[in-house]
């Protein structure tokens, strides 16, 4: 059997916690910022987790089982 490959996308984006949850950024932060206010460009700045409906799906991506 060849060794399972991460996926270099998935590394790049996805970082797992200490807990085992998994952190994300959030989309519609990296241009065309003018039109969004302040409050939305904040709260985009935050990670956020990922939800436990994609988390097979990630985890598989990154070379978990």
């Amino acid at each position: 059997m060849p060794k399972v490959k991460t996926n270099s996308g998935a590394k790049k984006r996805f970082a797992l916690t200490g807990t085992g949850k998994i952190k994300r950024k959030h989309a519609y932060k990296s241009h065309i910022l003018t039109k969004k206010t302040k409050k939305q460009k904040r709260n985009l700045t935050h990670f956020s987790t990922v939800s436990k409906a994609d988390r097979d799906n990630v985890l598989s991506l990154l070379g978990h089982k």
